[in-house]
């Protein structure tokens, strides 16, 4: 039986906390890059031939997540992949334990987000990117969630009150 608290959203949604995520993956400088979660295989193209390095150097201006993942985390990530140098690596990334607080990582203070926005977030919490760069033999994981703002990003445009930076979250180098 739910307890009354759950019935109510929190009067105040700071820190904001996340309900579903996307997930999308990225693999570079790899001989062989095979990512699999929640029983997909996000690298089909690199399970069997080089990776290479990025094709543009702001390419992670552009990333987002390309998969719909939904409110619970799927099993832990598992990456298989050669490195340059020909050594295998495997790693198994618990994206449950890396986010077990559901916050958002953003850059923006609560100062400067809308008060009708963050009324709307106590009420239906949006979702985040959760995306994975295999690089060689790093990985990282980064989140990147829109969040609103009360003055335009892009002066004179109007239609720029969001952000939607590319936080690091997680790093290793195998």
């Amino acid at each position: 039986m739910l307890g009354l608290k759950s019935l109510f959203p929190p009067a105040d949604p700071w820190p904001l906390k996340f309900r579903y995520h996307d997930f999308g993956v990225r693999c570079y400088n790899t001989l062989r890059c095979q990512v699999i979660y929640n029983n997909y295989c996000f690298t089909r193209s690199f399970l069997y031939e080089p990776s290479g390095p990025p094709i543009r150097t702001d390419w992670k201006d552009s990333w987002s997540a390309g998969h719909g993942i939904g409110n619970e985390f799927a099993s832990p990530v598992e990456a298989d992949w050669i490195s340059l140098d020909g050594t295998r690596h495997q790693a198994r990334i618990d994206l449950a334990e890396l986010f077990k607080d559901r916050l958002v990582r953003h850059n923006v203070s609560k100062d400067d987000i809308p008060e009708g926005w963050l009324a709307a977030w106590r009420v239906d919490p949006l979702g985040v990117d959760i995306l994975m760069e295999v690089n060689d033999r790093t990985i990282n994981v980064y989140m990147k969630a829109l969040i609103a703002t009360k003055e335009p990003q892009i002066p004179g445009n109007p239609r720029s009150t969001g952000r939607r930076d590319l936080i690091l979250v997680w790093t290793h180098t195998y």
